[in-house]
């Protein structure tokens, strides 16, 4: 049910790998399995932010039960995860947080 959306202006040789360390690292950082978890990775697009095309990149994570509380600890961990993965600063990153109603989440032939 969580879906991590990562598009970035970087080429990214080891994509397996980011892809398989980001998904572990999603279900931790939200408590949940990883066999429920999607992540989406999209490399060399074209981006600016501030007007440069330095390293960047843009994040959306949509989770039934997002925790609102929860979404400047979850910025903190996935700024360090994509820096450590992709090698962008955390100023160079934006995230976009959304809870998604388990009535409007479909899977397997049916809702969650």
């Amino acid at each position: 049910m969580p879906l991590l959306k990562i598009s970035t202006n970087r080429t990214v040789e080891n994509t397996e790998a980011v892809l398989q360390a980001t998904s572990q690292a999603v279900a931790a950082i939200l408590g949940k399995p990883e066999r429920y978890v999607m992540v989406e990775l999209h490399t060399g697009v074209p981006m600016c932010l501030a007007g440069s095309s330095e390293p960047l990149a843009y994040l959306e994570l949509k989770s039934i039960g997002l925790p609102e509380e929860r979404t400047a600890e979850l910025s903190a961990a996935l700024c360090r995860l994509i820096d450590e993965q992709l090698g962008i600063p955390a100023e160079r990153i934006y995230i976009e947080f959304s809870d998604a109603p388990r009535h409007l989440w479909g899977w397997n032939g049916a809702t969650f």
